[in-house]
């Protein structure tokens, strides 16, 4: 339950930067027939991590990537230069079949994705979205705590581009290996230096090497997919010309995996407050019965009235010392402790799980203190 409401909250904020930004969310089928994939000629190309299975008009694949349902989604919707540009995003289970799923949360065969499409007339239009997109993105790494060690990354285009761009977390743990600029600040993916040996942005040398998890991506496509499937608008001179295209995705697990790997110790996680499943954690010291459960159970109510969500610990079969590890290792951003010499005082101990200091408040300034 606790990790259902961290990632809740992940694409909560994922959510209000997409709708900002000015993309609509919709949803599609995780169920993709073989023929949207052979019009773009991609079934056998990516037999090798799709899912598919059945035979002739019942064969299917579990989508990997959504760019083959949604360029025809939008052909039908999509006649003139007045109808663009436009985008959607979707935040849906996809499939993957990984040669090597690992690391938990980061690499694995199923996992939920946050895919935006956006469709212009032309790459001034574009480019403007594209960076739109770029600020959104920079919005929720800040968000979720991952503002500092995440960076904007080139990357290669393939055959899209010269360069696509990547959101890279700097991470020990990190599978990917990029290199910082020291003279520009820029990010560069090894398959770059690999290539040219120097900052593509300032032809400086000066790079330092770091691993990092790609937590992710945004790709001009340009007219790959709307080609194929006839995506075309009626310019203002009458001609029919094809809809450019941009994808850009975040990976939600893995984002999750990259805050947890970013915020913990040897006790436990460090939730930030902005993604953590609960703000406070309460917890009865003493035995529960009388005057401290009461005093308990009514700080407990004050939170809730004040839109604070609380974890509250009211075990009676552990003991404190259990009660104080399993707060650490969860990782909420507040501890709260009633015990016979807080209610002594007519206060509650307060303890930031960042910080060692703890302080007693009393129970009227509770709430305010916790969201000062």
């Amino acid at each position: 339950p606790l990790g259902f409401r961290v990632r809740e909250n992940i694409m909560r904020i994922i959510r209000e930067e997409m709708n900002a930004a000015g993309a609509c969310e919709i949803i599609m089928p995780a169920l993709h027939p073989k023929s949207v994939w052979e019009t773009t000629g991609r079934w056998d190309e990516m037999k090798s991590v799709m899912y598919q299975f059945g035979e002739g008009e019942r064969a299917y694949g579990l989508g990997p990537t959504h760019e083959e349902v949604i360029a025809p989604i939008v052909q039908k919707h999509v006649n003139s230069y007045l109808d663009l540009p436009i985008a959607l995003y979707q935040i849906q289970v996809k499939f993957r079949n990984e040669e090597r799923p690992k690391s938990g949360l980061l690499r694995g065969r199923e996992f939920t994705m946050k895919d935006l499409y956006s469709f212009h007339t032309n790459e001034e239009s574009l480019n403007v979205f594209y960076d739109r997109v770029k600020e959104a993105y920079r919005g929720i790494f800040k968000r979720v705590g991952l503002g500092d060690t995440t960076y904007l990354t080139l990357a290669s285009g393939g055959s899209f581009s010269q360069y696509s761009h990547e959101f890279q977390t700097v991470s020990d743990v990190g599978e990917d290996t990029i290199y910082l600029c020291k003279a520009c600040s820029v990010a560069v993916n090894h398959e770059i230096i690999t290539e040219q040996k120097v900052c593509p942005e300032c032809n400086s040398n000066d790079l330092v090497k770091k691993n990092a998890i790609e937590v992710g991506n945004i790709f001009k496509l340009g007219t790959r997919f709307s080609e194929p499937v006839g995506l075309m608008y009626r310019d203002t001179d009458g001609t029919q010309k094809p809809v450019i295209m941009a994808s850009y995705g975040i990976g939600v697990e893995r984002l999750m995996g990259a805050i947890v790997e970013t915020y913990h110790d040897d006790a436990g996680l460090i939730w930030p407050q902005a993604v953590a499943p609960f703000i406070a954690h309460l917890l009865i010291i003493g035995e529960q019965t009388g005057t401290l459960k009461k005093f308990a159970d009514t700080a407990y109510q004050s939170m809730i009235d004040a839109d604070i969500e609380v974890l509250y610990d009211d075990r009676t079969d552990v003991s404190a010392g259990e009660k104080f590890a399993d707060a650490d290792l969860l990782g909420l951003p507040w501890r709260l402790v009633v015990s016979n010499s807080t209610l002594a005082e007519d206060k509650i101990e307060v303890k930031k799980r960042t910080e060692k200091e703890k302080k007693l408040i009393a129970l009227k300034e509770l709430p305010k203190y916790i969201t000062k």
